[in-house]
């Protein structure tokens, strides 16, 4: 993945290995042959899209150099989970007319469901959708995407455990995705975290912006909030015999506006200015140190049709004009 920033669009340097979602819940959104000219323009080569929408899978035909991450919709999970023959129709419809021209990369099964009354079925529609994929050869990856809530505990990081409801769902997944060599795909927000305790929670250290040691878990020492959630996941991973999976970022930001004054640009600017410092470091994690981080920025547009307040300014481009919210420091 490479993202391009220069002052002239509000970012500042060349970064790899960060893609950005593209979400729709918005009634002002630019066409979508106009977001992908955004994408090309900023060097974007991995985008990921919430759901299979026609329009936007049909702008991408032609741009095989943007590997695409599409998504089976949360209520259409039941239905899939019925039996095989159901799910390749539902490959045939969606996935099969853009396999020629379009670069799907990753199909997940399910967004945050687990856990919950519809997480029993992300694991037999995986399970169906790699047999799809499998039997006509097709690298396409198959997983789900998972949010951090997931986690029991998660402080200090080697500690991480999950809680009992995900065990119960989850880990059959991620025993599966071992199994598969294919990577979780996680959700990881240090804002939320940060914005229920601001009092006792460091603001540097929630947004990248310090190098000194706040948390020491063992030999292990961590300065940004992020890691620390991140091997979080990892430990508890472990923990259930799965040592070897790899954790794909599938979002992340800081919201501009929404929540006083712990929303501005300027906090959403270093935020995510830092993030993409951090993972184009290569550095990974002091759990993984030799593990390079992949990212997804949450996300290129503000969406006005998203819950009022934080949820609609997650944005890095207003959707009326494309301008930029705010710089990357």
């Amino acid at each position: 993945m490479a993202l391009l920033f220069n002052y002239n669009n509000g970012f500042v340097y060349a970064a790899t290995n960060v893609g950005l979602n593209y979400g729709l819940l918005g009634d002002n959104l630019p066409p979508p042959l106009e977001v992908i000219k955004l994408y090309k323009s900023l060097n974007i080569t991995n985008v990921r899209i919430f759901d299979t929408n026609t329009d936007v899978l049909n702008a991408f035909r032609g741009n095989r150099d943007i590997g695409v991450i599409v998504g089976v919709k949360n209520q259409e999970l039941a239905d899939l989970a019925v039996s095989e023959d159901v799910v390749n129709t539902w490959f045939m419809t969606n996935i099969e007319p853009y396999l020629s021209d379009v670069n799907i990369t990753y199909i997940t099964v399910g967004n945050e469901v687990i856990p919950g009354d519809i997480g029993p079925h992300v694991l037999s529609v995986m399970q169906s959708l790699t047999n799809v994929v499998k039997s006509r050869s097709l690298p396409i990856l198959i997983s789900t995407t998972v949010a951090m809530t997931n986690l029991g505990q998660s402080y200090p990081p080697s500690e991480g455990t999950f809680t009992p409801e995900a065990r119960e769902q989850l880990v059959p997944v991620l025993k599966y995705l071992s199994q598969t060599r294919t990577p979780i795909l996680v959700n990881i927000y240090p804002y939320f975290a940060y914005a229920s305790d601001p009092i006792n929670i460091l603001l540097d250290y929630a947004i990248f912006n310090t190098n000194r040691t706040v948390v020491q878990d063992g030999p292990l020492s961590y300065s940004n909030m992020f890691d620390v959630i991140f091997d979080a996941f990892v430990w508890a991973m472990e923990k259930e015999g799965v040592k070897d999976l790899q954790m794909v970022v599938s979002e992340t930001g800081w919201p501009s506006a929404g929540n006083g004054n712990i929303t501005t640009p300027e906090i959403a600017s270093i935020y995510n200015g830092n993030f993409v410092k951090h993972v184009d470091s290569g550095k990974g994690t002091p759990k993984r140190p030799k593990s390079s981080i992949h990212g997804f920025l949450f996300a290129t547009f503000n969406e006005n049709q998203k819950p009022a307040g934080t949820e609609q300014n997650f944005g890095l481009y207003y959707p009326t004009d494309v301008k930029p919210i705010y710089k990357f420091f």
